[in-house]
């Protein structure tokens, strides 16, 4: 088929994926222009499936060149398991929807071969980390790590996600088709792939688990006005559970949660905040940790395939994430990232 629509004039043919993207890389190749494709519609579409067929086309008009016995274009395809168990989730539309903005880079020479990629990825879904909807899902490294082996499971000290916060606010934990244990080990063998080390994984994990058991900080009233203070020995349990996977204090970490400290010209000021405050502020950090944890995963992969600062032309795909529409639809307030964006 990919035959069939080489050189192809634009329009000759049946509508295809494979057109669009033989006449992005003419035109590249006739003008010397960068070209840039959107894939766009609603959640459930087919984007993300859309975007790997015009990888691979463009893979195989750019002559698949190869690194470290494997091409890009693979390279790429492999690092979607790892992205895909980070940043997607289960809508009311999508078993497995994207919950960040994707744009995939392919690099070439002056020659029209492929020389390297680079993967950006935009405003990822934080607040899915703290707030999910019925019947909607977190994102599934959450529930993979708790089907996960039970020497892993013991290791990050978890269990049944229907006992944290973050993910029992909706009734729905599995997925029809969906085994999580087998995504698990999928999702590690991709990071394998992709060159992050065991030790690397080890910590991805802890991060993980370490969001989940901070979500089970509870707060009451401290001695102080206007204090708080972790509400009891489970509060307590969770929260020394989190600062041993994060390898931080927990003095410090319980600190943080309920207190904050104002730097002003002259000195920093340390301020007690109320229960609900300190509940705020434990759910924003648990959206920043998992964004820094998602921003170091796609930065990784990146290093793994490689880039071509020399190279001459580039097409871009873009895979936004997919716009839904409800009768009664809500503003989500806009993170920092998109602010920036």
């Amino acid at each position: 088929m990919m035959e069939q629509y080489k050189g192809a004039a634009f329009g000759e043919l049946s509508p295809h994926l494979f057109a669009v993207a033989d006449a992005s890389y003419r035109q590249m190749m006739n003008e010397g222009i960068s070209q840039s494709i959107l894939v766009s519609g609603e959640s459930g579409a087919g984007k993300t499936e859309s975007t790997k067929m015009l990888m691979r086309y463009l893979a195989y008009i750019g002559g698949r060149a190869a690194a470290e016995g494997r091409t890009v274009e693979q390279q790429v395809l492999e690092s979607n398991p790892v992205l895909e168990a980070f940043g997607n989730a289960k809508t009311v539309r999508n078993n497995n929807s994207s919950r960040f903005g994707k744009f995939v880079e392919i690099q070439f020479d002056r020659a029209g071969r492929i020389s390297g990629a680079a993967i950006r990825t935009y405003l990822l879904e934080r607040s899915r980390v703290c707030q999910v909807s019925n019947p909607e899902r977190n994102y599934h490294c959450f529930y993979m790590l708790c089907a996960a082996p039970p020497e892993d499971v013991e290791r990050y000290k978890l269990g049944n996600p229907r006992m944290f916060h973050y993910l029992n606010q909706s009734n729905c934990y599995e997925l029809d088709g969906v085994d999580d244990s087998k995504d698990y080990i999928t999702t590690r063998r991709a990071m394998d792939v992709v060159g992050i080390s065991p030790e690397e994984q080890d910590a991805i994990f802890r991060v993980v688990a370490a969001i989940l058991h901070l979500g089970n900080i509870e707060f009451s009233k401290g001695k102080e006005v206007d204090s708080s203070q972790p509400k009891d020995e489970k509060s307590f349990f969770h929260l020394r559970t989190a600062a041993e996977l994060f390898m931080c204090d927990a003095k410090a970490l319980e600190d943080s949660l309920c207190k904050r400290v104002i730097v002003t010209r002259d000195e920093m000021i340390t301020k007690s905040l109320d229960p609900d405050s300190a509940t705020l502020c434990r759910d924003a950090l648990a959206k920043i940790v998992y964004s820094r944890l998602f921003d170091w995963l796609v930065n990784k992969i990146n290093s793994s395939i490689g880039q071509d600062p020399e190279s001459k032309f580039l097409i871009g795909v873009l895979d936004i994430y997919g716009f839904e529409s409800f009768k009664t639809n809500r503003c989500l307030t806009a993170s920092s990232n998109s602010a920036s964006i």
